[in-house]
């Protein structure tokens, strides 16, 4: 028998393949596999929780003023001018530029908050302290 005459011989059999589509496009686990993982919540770069309120509509437009004049290094701008204003004794001032800090960079305000204040409140409660004792 040559390659002819066996061709003639076999017998083909053909197999039905059905499709079922999912019901929906987002439950198919092809879907599934192939969309990126949902993110669950919004992550806060803030450290912990604060309470405190938003900042004021003038506070707000005097900082993007601020950042607008100096960029990126606006924060520390604001932060340079409060550190000046409180070792000059103007409180209003200081509190002002904190506050422009505070809107632009919460953690730098926290930061100037800690290294301006706790030397100067440091030495006066150790001189009550001593005071007291004698």
């Amino acid at each position: 028998m040559d390659g002819r005459s066996q061709k003639k011989n076999l017998k083909v059999a053909f197999m039905t393949i059905l499709f079922a589509a999912a019901k929906s496009a987002n439950s198919s686990p092809v879907a599934s596999i192939l969309s990126p993982a949902a993110i669950v919540g919004a992550a806060n770069d803030n450290g912990e929780v604060t309470t405190s309120a938003a900042p004021s509509e003038q506070m707000l437009r005097a900082a993007l003023r601020h950042f607008a004049e100096h960029g990126l290094g606006a924060a520390r701008e604001a932060r340079s001018k409060a550190e000046q204003a409180f070792f000059a004794g103007d409180r209003h001032a200081y509190d002002w530029w904190l506050g422009i800090t505070r809107t632009l960079d919460r953690r730098l305000a926290m930061q100037a908050e800690k290294t301006v204040i706790a030397p100067v409140i440091a030495p006066k409660a150790a001189n009550e302290e001593t005071a007291f004792q004698s």
